[in-house]
C-alpha cells in the first residue's frame, strides 16, 4: 500500500516526521492504488478513503496491510443511516440514548446495547466473522489486529473474529472512568435507589489478534520477511503491556472531531506504535470515523489508511485529521 514511512525509532536523535497540515481530496476515478476507485484524500503519508470497508477489502491486494487498529461499531445498528439521522434530530425512539446531566456533567450519547434482540446479536456475529475473514486476506502473515469493544459484547465479537481465522492473542484493558452503566431501574429509580442494572464501566476491552504465521515459520522469520509477527516496545523502552491507564477523550479533541466514538490520541498513539513491530508498514482502520487513528499514525511518523463509509463522517475526517495533528504538535 504505497511506500510506508520509516519510523524515527531507529534514529533517536531525529524528530518525528512533520504532520500533515492540509488534506488533498482526489476524485474517485484517479486510479490511485490505495483508493481502489473510491474517493480518497491524502494526509501526509496517510490516506482517507470514503468506502465501505467490505467493498474496499474485497478489492485490496492480498498481504498488503501490516496491521489493523480500529474501533468498530460494537452493535452495528447504532451506525445505520436511520439511527444516525435520529441521533442528529434528538434521538426520538432511536438506539442512541442521550442521558441527562449527571452531577453537573453532560453525558455523551450512548447506544443501548442491552436493547439488542437475539436476531440483532446473530447479525453481529455474522458481520464480524465475515468482515474479519475478509480482512485476514489483505493482512500480511503475522500481522496484528487491535480492536476496541465493550464489556457487554466483547465475548461475542472476539469469538466471531476467531471464527474468521484470526488467532486470539489476548486482551488489552483500557482503564478509563466512563459514564456507561450504573443506572437504576428505568422508571423505578425512587423505589430502588440502591440498585443498578449494570456496573458502572471503568474499563474498555480491546481484543488483540494475529494472522497465523506461515506454516512452520518462527516469529523472527516472519519479522524478516513480512515485518510482522510481534508487537513493538513502548517509546520509553518498556514492554507493551496489556493494561493502559487512559484519559477520557479531551474536550479540545472532541471539539475538533465531534464523533460519538472518538478515542483520545494519547491512547491511539500507543496502539499504532505497538502494532508495527519494526516501525514500518501500513496500518488500516476500516472504521475510521473522524480519523483519530490516521492522525495518531501521522504523529508517530507512520502510514495509515482510514476507511469511512458515511459521507458526513468522511467529510469530518478531512477537517479533523489535520486539526488534531496541529493541536497535539502545538501542545507537545
Amino acid at each position: 500500500m504505497g511506500d510506508p514511512k520509516q519510523s524515527n525509532q531507529n534514529n533517536p536523535g531525529a524528530s518525528l516526521v512533520e504532520p500533515a497540515t492540509t488534506v488533498t481530496l482526489l476524485p474517485a476515478d484517479n486510479g490511485h492504488a490505495v483508493g481502489l476507485g473510491f474517493p480518497i484524500a491524502t494526509a501526509g503519508g496517510s490516506f482517507l478513503v470514503n468506502a465501505d470497508c467490505r467493498d474496499w477489502q474485497a478489492a485490496a491486494p492480498e498481504n498488503s496491510i501490516h496491521a489493523i487498529v480500529t474501533d468498530p461499531p460494537y452493535g452495528l445498528k447504532e451506525y445505520e443511516d436511520s439511527q444516525l439521522l435520529r441521533l442528529q434530530n434528538g434521538n426520538q425512539g432511536g438506539v442512541w440514548r442521550k442521558p441527562p446531566v449527571l452531577n453537573g456533567v453532560k453525558r455523551s450519547p450512548l447506544p443501548r446495547f442491552t436493547a439488542l434482540t437475539p436476531h440483532e446479536r446473530q447479525a453481529i456475529t455474522r458481520f464480524f466473522r465475515n468482515w474479519s475473514a475478509s480482512a485476514l486476506r489483505i493482512v500480511r502473515p503475522g500481522g496484528h489486529m487491535i480492536l476496541a469493544s465493550n464489556s457487554f459484547l466483547s465475548q461475542q465479537v472476539f469469538s466471531a473474529i476467531v471464527e474468521g481465522g484470526w488467532e486470539f492473542r489476548g486482551e488489552l484493558i483500557r482503564l478509563v472512568g466512563t459514564l456507561r452503566g450504573g443506572d437504576r431501574p428505568k422508571l423505578h429509580e425512587v423505589e430502588f435507589p440502591d440498585v443498578c442494572t449494570l456496573p458502572r464501566g471503568n474499563y474498555e476491552p480491546w481484543g488483540i489478534f494475529r494472522k497465523p504465521l506461515p506454516k512452520k515459520a518462527k516469529v523472527a522469520e516472519c519479522l524478516r520477511e513480512w515485518q510482522t509477527g510481534g508487537l513493538r516496545f513502548c517509546r520509553d523502552g518498556g514492554q507493551f503491556k496489556d493494561v493502559i491507564l487512559s484519559e477520557r477523550t479531551p474536550k479540545a479533541e472532541r471539539a475538533l472531531a465531534p464523533h460519538p466514538s472518538l478515542k483520545p490520541l494519547s491512547l491511539m498513539r500507543q496502539l499504532v506504535h505497538a502494532a508495527l513491530p519494526l516501525g514500518v508498514g501500513t496500518i488500516l482502520d476500516p472504521f475510521s470515523g473522524a480519523g483519530s487513528t490516521v492522525a495518531a499514525a501521522e504523529l508517530e511518523g507512520l502510514s495509515a489508511v482510514g476507511l469511512e463509509r458515511t459521507p458526513d463522517y468522511f467529510a469530518l475526517s478531512l477537517r479533523a485529521v489535520p486539526a488534531l495533528i496541529a493541536l497535539r504538535r502545538c501542545s507537545g
